[in-house]
């Protein structure tokens, strides 16, 4: 399984933007999905999952109300809506998926990566 992030950009404090991971190869269905973010210099962090379902989601308390993770089985695509963005949101967004059930944080919950793509927020 490949999974292809973009979306990334430069954008003003308040702005918004929107990220996509389509997953491609040999898919064997749905599977749970998660964006995380790396600063520079500071570990990879949680940011958002989605369940292989879809029916549940689960968000860092930090971006709880402004981010919307959703997705696409149809497409095998996740989105990240993100709304009221602040500098602290700066980073390399990854977006992550495992084909185990439920909502996962830890990085090592997730087996396969795409490539990140990079979010800039100015003040």
């Amino acid at each position: 399984v490949q999974l292809q992030a973009s979306g990334g950009g430069l954008v003003q404090a308040g702005g918004s933007l929107r990220l996509s991971c389509a997953a491609s190869g040999r898919t064997f269905g749905p599977y749970g999905m998660a964006w995380f973010r790396q600063a520079p210099g500071d570990e990879r962090v949680f940011v958002a999952a989605i369940s292989r379902t879809g029916a549940s989601t689960y968000y860092e308390e930090s971006v709880q109300g402004r981010f919307t993770i959703s997705g696409d089985n149809a497409k095998n695509t996740v989105y990240l809506q993100m709304n009221s963005l602040k500098p602290e949101d700066t980073g390399v967004y990854y977006c992550a998926a495992t084909s185990d059930y439920g909502l996962y944080s830890q990085p090592d919950d997730y087996t396969y990566w795409g490539q990140g793509t990079l979010v800039t927020v100015s003040s």
